[in-house]
């Protein structure tokens, strides 16, 4: 089977309940979580779990977090357009813009690290402090995208409770 072959397959096999198997690591991803909320805007935070989970390719996440943008009162126009940001930049403040290239900039690190001009773009936007709590946020979806996938999450199921 080729590696394009494997991917492409449906998990068939059941796997482990990550919250289950290692409560602490998870109780310790929620600290974090909320610890790199504190203080960002609401709906940026969406946008910017939304963007690391497409690049990632996280249903699971992706779902979550588009309803809960949703029930934030954000646009479906916005969350259509978060994935082409770039090329519908008007429906995006400059901050946002910045921390939406950001995102994908930590989110896809291995691709060429964080340029400069995307780190200085986002600084520009916010204040140190603020900028700190950005990149953990981002850390942090990238990290439950990761969990998610790992562990066959499925989209729609989401079992937040």
């Amino acid at each position: 089977m080729t590696t394009t072959a494997a991917t492409e397959q449906t998990t068939t096999m059941a796997r482990i309940d990550f919250a289950r198997q290692a409560p602490q690591v998870f109780r310790a991803v929620i600290g974090l979580d909320a610890a790199a909320r504190a203080g960002l805007d609401p709906a940026l935070v969406e946008l910017v779990q939304i963007r690391s989970s497409q690049l990632n390719h996280c249903a699971y996440c992706l779902h979550m977090h588009t309803t809960d943008a949703r029930r934030a009162g954000e646009s479906e126009e916005r969350l259509h357009m978060t994935a082409v940001w770039r090329e519908a930049r008007h429906f995006f403040t400059e901050k946002e813009q910045a921390a939406l290239a950001l995102t994908e900039a930590v989110t896809l690190i291995a691709d060429a690290g964080v340029p400069d001009g995307v780190y200085e773009r986002a600084a520009a936007h916010f204040e140190e402090a603020e900028l700190a709590q950005l990149i953990a946020l981002i850390l942090t979806i990238n990290t439950w995208n990761r969990i998610a996938l790992a562990t066959g999450k499925v989209a729609g199921t989401d079992d937040r409770a």
